[in-house]
């Protein structure tokens, strides 16, 4: 698909005291509707910051500044040199998304700060207001300064003005993002990954994030007393946070407001602060719908690496690309085709992997020109194994040999807790290495799905060639382990999915995993697995259970009809944890798509369906639970019915435990 790149920026700038010693050391800025704002001021020399949401106040005056190496402080003996104010409002056009078009409509507050000793060291603070949210970033300018820089500490401080129940991860465990997420208060919270939701006791919802993380260590959060968190930024191995030399500019802080927490869902303030799409031809890059040989070596039946039961031999993918031409799915993902895979992978180890080489049983060019002549796209797989060098040795060798087999998307992974065993996924040498694969891949006009990845901050934006990554505990733990529990796809969309879309692996109708591990099981229905291709975005999205196990259902319909681009997206209803109801519009119908899902409660919602077209007439294919049915009793029951609505009808969905609902309302 080919979408034409349509802009209309209107910019409007005053410059205030530009160039000249200011008066006073507060300065204030609101957001357009003029109920987020910013608080700057200097305090005895030093920055502070403050944020209120009409007349609630959220962080309380809060710390800014480094420390760089041998102690040397970059956060007093400041004065004000110079504001600048401006407001920009434009529409910019997704080259896929939830949403196609974006307003970026925000004021901004940029101060200039010098320091008034014998160093003057320039430092400026860019501050903007969104109505969805306000964020803030760090320029260290060019100064004359050719040494090396080393950032020991960031000490922003986030200060919040009241307790609330916070949603999070912890920081620093080998599983990087893969773990449930926990709900304390926030005087309880360890050190945590953002984004980290909050359901404040002032009644707003709130998220901490960051945009733009570009050479720059990620940041986490650590509670340092009360309700005050501080930024902590992941170390390189030798504890140094930062290196640059003459300047840096940090990512964006953000904080996302919503007077409810579906509202911190349609907000899209993270992509708005990054830059422009920079890929000028992005004809190559399209939404995927694919299958895979992944399911099926995660329960069990097929195993990654040689021998009598390998998942990717010749012949297991040429029976695969049947299936995918059978179902009418036109990708599909081979994984463990490639040389240097054994059964111990997984484990924390420099494993040399192979990313030209295949493996005896199989023959890249011949499974490649089986696809073609079906009508499938292989989808590339390269593990590294989070042995980093031994992947950029290889890199461009391995993105030629996609490019000649005529591979247009690659998952990349990086087991491994640590890369190159000793730095962390998400501290600078990650960053810098996870943005140059996506730099070189769209080199190559390859594009990305990313699992083990640093977490998203919105550079799809700037390289729409990152379609997805992982970032968070996957459907797969259900296959080898006790499993997710029901609540974690009712927790994820207000959590993880906030950053950016996910490769969640969703659609497994088998949910009772008949042919795995025994005692394994998906938690929850087979409904609920067609609604979480709604509610769960991702513009790739994996299909992933066994391919025999869609042939001949009724209810894998749902599955071929859903889109993987959207018009537009609402939320209907959602509580953290609880359920959620959430509707897309397709990009190329006039089409609307419906899933709802609920944690281990069932219950039954009301929605109205005004989001449709006032005067049009829908038929509603529905996909919903079976009487009697929930994750612990008959998960595999779907109940499929029809009916004529219009925009003035209300629907009641009837969830079972752990279920859902799944609708398509097809214009008439």
């Amino acid at each position: 698909m080919i979408k034409r790149l349509s802009i209309l920026p209107a910019l409007f700038i005053s410059l205030i005291s530009c160039g000249q010693q200011e008066e006073t050391n507060v300065h204030e800025l609101s957001s357009p509707d003029g109920q987020n704002k910013i608080m700057f001021e200097l305090t005895n020399d030093s920055p502070e910051y403050s944020v209120s949401h009409g007349d609630t106040e959220i962080i309380s005056p809060s710390e800014m500044g480094f420390v760089l190496r041998n102690n040397d402080s970059l956060s007093k003996n400041f004065e004000i040199t110079s504001v600048e104010e401006s407001s920009f409002d434009e529409t910019w056009e997704q080259v896929w998304g939830e949403k196609r078009n974006i307003r970026n409509h925000y004021n901004e507050l940029v101060v200039n700060l010098q320091e008034k000793n014998e160093k003057q060291r320039k430092l400026q603070v860019q501050f903007r207001a969104f109505d969805d949210g306000v964020a803030f970033r760090y320029v260290f300018p060019e100064q004359g300064i050719n040494d090396s820089i080393f950032i020991m500490d960031e000490l922003t401080t986030f200060r919040l003005k009241d307790d609330g129940k916070a949603w999070w991860i912890p920081a620093y465990h080998e599983q990087r993002y893969e773990n449930l997420f926990e709900a304390t208060p926030v005087s309880k919270l360890d050190t945590v990954h953002t984004p980290l939701t909050i359901e404040s006791e002032s009644g707003l919802a709130i998220s901490f994030h960051e945009a733009n993380l570009t050479d720059f260590a990620s940041m986490t959060l650590e509670m340092t007393s009360g309700t005050e968190l501080k930024a902590n930024l992941v170390p390189w191995a030798d504890g140094v946070k930062v290196r640059t030399t003459g300047s840096f500019t940090t990512p964006w802080r953000t904080i996302q407001i919503g007077e409810e927490p579906t509202d911190l869902i349609t907000s899209y303030l993270i992509l708005n602060l990054n830059e422009p799409n920079k890929i000028e031809d992005t004809s190559w890059i399209e939404p995927v719908k694919y299958i895979g040989i992944w399911w099926g070596m995660h329960i069990g039946k097929y195993t990654f690496w040689e021998g009598e039961n390998h998942g990717a031999s010749t012949k297991n993918a040429k029976e695969h690309i049947d299936y995918a031409n059978q179902l009418e799915i036109d990708h599909l993902l081979i994984e463990g085709w490639n040389k240097g895979w054994t059964p111990s992978w997984y484990e924390n180890a420099l494993h040399q992997f192979s990313f030209t080489e295949s493996t005896d049983d199989f023959d890249l060019k011949e499974v490649t020109d089986y696809a073609a002549e079906n009508g499938v796209q292989i989808i590339g797989y390269h593990e590294t194994g989070s042995n980093i060098d031994n992947y950029l040795k290889q890199i461009d060798s391995a993105f030629a040999l996609y490019r000649e087999m005529g591979i247009r998307d690659v998952k990349i992974g990086h087991v491994g807790s640590m890369l190159n065993m000793e730095e962390w996924h998400h501290g600078q040498f990650g960053v810098n290495y996870f943005r140059y694969v996506l730099e070189k891949a769209a080199d190559y006009n390859l594009t990305v799905l990313y699992h083990e990845p640093i977490k998203d901050t919105g550079e799809r934006r700037t390289y729409p060639n990152m379609l997805a990554r992982e970032g968070a505990r996957g459907i797969e733990y259900n296959a080898w382990s006790d499993g997710n529990p029901p609540d974690h796809v009712t927790i994820l969309p207000f959590t993880r999915f906030l950053a950016g879309p996910m490769d969640f692996t969703a659609g497994i109708l088998d949910v009772e995993v008949s042919q795995g591990y025994p005692g394994r099981r998906v938690h929850s229905t087979a409904a609920k697995q067609l609604a979480l291709l709604v509610t769960v975005y991702s513009p790739i999205q994996m299909l992933a259970d066994l391919p025999e196990n869609y042939v001949d259902k009724p209810e894998f319909q749902f599955l071929k009809d859903v889109p993987m681009d959207w018009e537009d997206t609402k939320v209907l209803n959602g509580e953290i944890g609880d359920y959620i109801t959430t509707v897309r519009k397709d990009i190329d119908s006039d089409d609307w798509y419906l899933g709802s899902i609920t944690d281990e409660n069932e219950r039954d919602l009301e929605i109205s369906l005004s989001f449709l077209d006032e005067g049009a007439t829908y038929e509603a294919q529905m996909y919903a639970d079976a009487e009697g049915t929930g994750y612990q009793n008959n998960p595999l029951e779907v109940k499929i019915t029809n009916k004529e609505v219009t925009a003035e009808d209300k629907l009641t969905l009837e969830l079972g435990a752990s279920g859902g609902t799944a609708i398509r309302f097809k214009k008439l």
